[in-house]
């Protein structure tokens, strides 16, 4: 995907790059205004959905440091306009840690909507529709029960 065909765009994928080189404190906070809010609608690892400030966004990012070993985004689709980007995002992270049933090592994956708003070159708004897959433990199958 060429990302240099809108600024925003750029901006956009380069957060993303950022996260997923493992961005946090003022390396993350630099992409946002100082007041900038990012809301997670529910999910299957967020039930209730999140809202975050700049300064529980840098929290976040370092909790998914330490849950991660690591994580990359894939940005299949943007769309420009005026101030707002949408994303279509395929995203993978691998567990550092065991989570539930589910062993250190394992992958995680997701497909996101990625809505931004951008105020002075920066990112003012955020707003995630996470779609994860199954968390399936090893040996599980699509139906819960214990693969054959």
């Amino acid at each position: 995907m060429d990302t240099h065909q809108h600024p925003h765009i750029d901006l956009a994928v380069r957060y993303h790059d950022a996260v997923a080189a493992g961005a946090s404190g003022e390396e993350l906070a630099r992409f946002f205004t100082p007041d900038a809010v990012h809301r997670e609608l529910p999910n299957l690892l967020f039930p209730d959905g999140a809202v975050r400030d700049v300064a529980g966004l840098c929290e976040a990012a370092e909790r998914g440091l330490r849950r991660l070993s690591g994580q990359r985004f894939e940005v299949l689709d943007a769309v420009a306009s005026d101030d707002r980007v949408a994303l279509e995002v395929r995203w993978e992270g691998v567990l550092a840690e065991a989570m539930g049933p589910l062993p250190a090592g394992h992958v995680l994956r997701a497909h996101i909507a990625t809505f931004l708003e951008i105020r002075d070159g920066r990112i003012a708004a955020q707003r995630n529709y996470d779609c994860y897959e199954p968390l399936r433990a090893a040996g599980e199958s699509a139906g819960g029960a214990p693969a054959v």
